[in-house]
């Protein structure tokens, strides 16, 4: 049985990277290996892919499953804004295609962790179980202007200051050490708690795990070094799945267009934008019926792809 999610938007990533044989492409979260495995069959038999994650229940999975491409596939362990680094480390300097599927894992979120909130277990939330920082940590030492801003910021919580306050309340009086803790709290904290579509501690987890795991400032890091480490007519794809990391995807892909970001009233740029991509999807592509009924994940998925140019003087 396969512990991670089918791959989302496998059809449309192939589309849009047209893997080759002979060619090299980077995936910056292997997971379950789902988009590597395909991009090494499209590109038989010499093609590679260089797999980054984080967590070693990834690696340690992906190894075993994909033994059948040998040295094609070439892993490592490590944060994906170091891609640069792990590039360097393997003797590889670029690439002609590259991957993000951003986002936590099926396996991660079904395994005790502490990334859900539908069972009851030690509040943990690291994709990277070397790190020291944990949820736990969070909620239980920064002060409550802290967790208000990043559950605001990284949850979109229109309640942060409440939930925030109920937090540190309670932290106060006995560590909170459980995600049925936590949640408890969050849902008592939040007016109206049980009327919403969605369960009122999804926001606050979120914005948890995001600070945990640094997610945005590396994904911010790392999607203008895969632009850099891509071959003239390589292509980036990404697929987020919430409106904080799509916006860091569109903004980034529009800074690497040649977007200048000059006040308007500056008569001359002086930010320095240069055109060094062309942006292949003007909206982000969405999973179609077929695979919205297979595959509920897909529901949030946004893709978007551009292509690598020379650098414009």
């Amino acid at each position: 049985m396969n512990p991670y999610h089918k791959p989302v938007l496998a059809e449309e990533v192939l589309t849009y990277l047209s893997p080759e044989d002979g060619k090299t492409y980077l995936d910056c979260t292997l997971g379950g290996g789902g988009h590597t495995e395909l991009i090494l069959e499209a590109s038989s038999p010499h093609g590679r892919v260089v797999a980054i994650d984080r967590d070693d229940d990834a690696l340690d999975y992906s190894r075993k499953r994909l033994a059948r491409f040998g040295d094609r596939l070439i892993t490592a362990k490590g944060n994906f804004r170091d891609l640069k680094k792990v590039l360097a480390e393997k003797g590889i300097s670029a690439v002609d295609g590259v991957l993000f599927d951003l986002g936590v894992s099926s396996h991660q979120l079904d395994t005790p962790r502490g990334f859900s909130f539908l069972r009851d277990e030690p509040l943990d939330m690291r994709m990277n179980r070397d790190d020291e920082k944990t949820a736990a940590n969070v909620v239980n030492n920064y002060s409550r202007e802290h967790l208000a801003e990043i559950i605001r910021t990284y949850g979109e919580e229109r309640f942060a200051g409440r939930v925030a306050r109920a937090i540190s309340e309670a932290a106060a009086k006995k560590p909170i050490e459980t995600t049925g803790e936590l949640a408890d709290i969050v849902r008592k904290a939040v007016p109206g708690g049980g009327k919403y579509a969605i369960d009122p501690a999804t926001r606050t987890f979120q914005a948890l795990r995001i600070e945990v795991n640094d997610e945005l400032s590396s994904a911010e890091a790392a999607l203008e070094d895969a632009v850099d480490v891509l071959k003239p007519g390589g292509v980036i794809c990404v697929i987020s799945f919430h409106s904080l990391e799509d916006r860091i995807v569109k903004n980034a892909f529009a800074r690497k267009a040649g977007k200048c970001t000059c006040p308007p009233r500056i008569p001359v740029c002086v930010c320095g934008a240069r055109k060094t991509i062309e942006i292949l999807t003007k909206k982000p592509v969405t999973a179609g019926p077929e695979e919205l009924g297979d595959n509920p994940r897909s529901r949030s998925a946004k893709l978007r792809c551009a292509r690598k140019i020379s650098e414009q003087p």
